[in-house]
């Protein structure tokens, strides 16, 4: 039986969420999904305590949300009370509908059967004409790429102790990512990454309390993500309903 208040508290290792996620990543998601947007409603898969719900909020009004963690959905009831929430798993909650837009990031990870999640979102929960926007880590980072060479972690796709303690199932790349949406039965019609990456989260916190980078240098590094994907902190998929059928499990 899964804890998910305890998997989403920081341990002694790693921080759940960093600053670097919520100042850096959280803008250039938003920026990156900004153009694929669909009108309409918008499903959250996995809210956490809300903070990347509240960017949402600025351009939906129609929001609802799944978390696992009560903890986490208590909270973000209280800071942004605006949004629908379901205190549930993926696995088991019932949708009262199909959304337009149904966003995932950093949660695929987590799952200990993403494809039948993935296929859920496909069968169930995306609207005919529906975008569905999901992100993940990637293990291609030059960060963790520069972990394996320091000896840190044994591959590139390695799940840390620290990192499985945060409920990690799995660590993503482009390559397995499709590969997972495709068996899901979901049409991939864009792939890309957000954000080059040579420097750890923690490190990115302690830069960022400085005069080291600068916005122009932090533009950069999104800009630089755009021609190098496969070396970037997070890998974005956008996708669409597919044939149920066509799903394989190749």
């Amino acid at each position: 039986m899964r804890d998910y208040n305890m998997e989403s508290r920081d341990n002694a290792a790693r921080k759940y969420a960093y600053g670097f996620d919520f100042d850096v990543m959280h803008p250039y998601m938003l920026r990156s999904f900004e153009p694929f947007f669909r009108d309409g409603s918008l499903l959250e898969l996995g809210s956490f305590k809300g903070d990347f719900t509240r960017r949402l909020a600025q351009r939906f009004s129609d929001i609802s949300c799944v978390e696992a963690s009560d903890e986490a959905i208590q909270h973000a009831r209280h800071v942004l009370p605006g949004p629908s929430y379901f205190h549930e798993r993926f696995e088991s909650v019932h949708l009262p509908r199909r959304y337009e837009n149904i966003v995932m990031t950093h949660v695929l990870e987590h799952l200990d059967d993403p494809v039948a999640v993935l296929r859920r979102v496909n069968e169930e929960w995306l609207a005919d004409g529906g975008r569905f926007f999901v992100v993940c880590p990637n293990a291609n980072a030059p960060s963790r790429q520069i972990a394996v060479k320091m000896g840190l972690i044994s591959h590139n796709a390695a799940v840390t102790p620290a990192e499985a303690e945060h409920g990690h199932r799995c660590t993503y790349s482009l390559d397995t990512l499709e590969r997972d949406a495709v068996r899901a039965g979901l049409k991939v019609v864009y792939r890309t990454g957000i954000f080059f990456k040579a420097l750890a989260n923690f490190q990115w916190d302690r830069l960022l309390q400085t005069d080291i980078v600068s916005k122009e240098y932090i533009e950069g590094c999104y800009q630089l993500g755009q021609v190098y994907p496969d070396l970037c902190a997070s890998i974005f998929l956008l996708c669409e309903r597919g044939n149920a059928g066509a799903a394989t499990g190749a």
